[in-house]
């Protein structure tokens, strides 16, 4: 199972590795190693909640998830995204935007940096609507129920999480934005309309994509729905949004699945903005970047597929609770970060933190379960967390 899963992640492990010994010297070997490294640790969140989207999905579209995303993520996120974002500021032409890139290092560094505060405000309201609509809705299971409990009655008012957005969104712009010098000393850029603009970017894409995608999962759901009612019910082990077929589970497919991968690469996509800004840390040379990146993000692709498959999201109720928390921490820090500077050690060791304490609190939970149904009587609650 290890093996099947992780199989890819390790042979490209190796020969990245490999190759950046042959190129770069045992020098750029060890920055590969370490932007890998750094990846992992800024994205274990990221796996967590990739897993409880991908589980709905069949397995084709996990495949996809694997294959295609992966190029998207390595390829679009590590490598292309950075030189428009470059083209895009700069306003450069896409020529000269890569020329940059590769010859002129200390320059796309430069320009890179100037674009944060438009990659940081995109980023951090898209997840920060992850973690609205999540925190927002009543469920059944709850972690810190002190918290969520009352959130969820606050929930029950219609667009509260765009409301709430657009609000943190102001305070961003108006508080961490300011007018600065551009890139080229040619005069200066208004960053609070910069922020205000690329923010309601994110929020706008978060609605489009993840309302498509929740549209055609609920189609699918009913679809379902009126076809099991023809053939009778079904057990309760099958999850929503998948049925049994020749016995054994489907999950989603056609336009339902589409449109949820494609939210599951913008979601990456969010989720790469702080690593590759961070990277810069280390290197500036976008080759070393894409390829130490990239392995870090095989590495997540496959733990998703990992969680999904060994059905540790259902084993351990909280560790999407937690991985929530930790989106709606790196929301903040993105936000935050527009102005002042954040070491990404501090990024990845909240959400390890976070996922920690509510993996812990599900272990705590399962314990606390299996002695009540050992004949001790006591009936724990559903609610109960850290």
């Amino acid at each position: 199972m290890l093996l099947k899963t992780f199989g890819w992640s390790f042979a490209i492990t190796a020969a990245g590795l490999a190759l950046a010994g042959v190129l770069w010297g045992w020098q750029g070997l060890a920055i590969v190693a370490i932007l890998s490294v750094l990846e992992i640790s800024l994205s274990f969140d990221n796996a967590v909640i990739n897993a409880g989207i991908l589980r709905k999905m069949n397995p084709f579209w996990q495949k996809m998830f694997l294959t295609v995303g992966i190029l998207i993520a390595v390829f679009g996120m590590r490598l292309v995204f950075p030189v428009v974002i470059v083209a895009i500021t700069a306003k450069l032409g896409p020529i000269e935007a890569v020329r940059v890139a590769i010859q002129d290092h200390d320059r796309y560094e430069a320009l890179v940096t100037s674009a944060h505060p438009a990659i940081a405000a995109f980023g951090g309201m898209f997840l920060l609507m992850i973690f609205l609509d999540f925190i927002f809705e009543d469920r059944d299971i709850k972690w810190l129920a002190w918290l969520e409990k009352p959130l969820a009655k606050l929930g029950k008012l219609d667009t509260l999480s765009v409301v709430v957005s657009l609000v943190v969104l102001i305070i961003a712009a108006t508080t961490f934005a300011t007018a600065v010098p551009v890139h080229d000393g040619e005069g200066t850029i208004d960053k609070a309309t910069t922020v205000l603009l690329a923010g309601i970017g994110g929020l706008v894409t978060y609605l489009i994509v993840g309302g498509i995608s929740d549209f055609f999962e609920n189609r699918l759901e009913e679809a379902e729905e009126d076809e099991e009612g023809e053939d009778g019910a079904v057990e309760d082990a099958v999850p929503a949004g998948a049925k049994k077929g020749g016995g054994s589970v489907v999950g989603l497919a056609g336009k339902a699945a589409f449109f949820m991968f494609l939210y599951l690469e913008v979601i990456d996509a969010s989720f790469s903005f702080d690593g590759v800004i961070g990277a810069f840390a280390i290197t500036n040379d976008i080759f070393v970047m894409a390829l130490g990146l990239g392995i870090g993000a095989m590495y997540i692709r496959s733990l998703t597929v990992f969680l999904v498959r060994k059905g540790t999201l259902d084993d351990y109720v909280y560790l999407e609770h937690g991985a929530h928390y930790a989106i709606g921490a790196l929301a903040a820090i993105l936000l935050i970060s527009i102005k002042y500077e954040i070491p990404e050690v501090v990024t990845g060791l909240i959400g390890v933190l976070l996922i920690g304490l509510s993996f812990l609190s599900s272990v705590l939970r399962n314990r606390k379960e299996a002695e009540s149904g050992d004949g001790s009587g006591a009936k724990p609650e559903v609610a109960s967390g850290v």
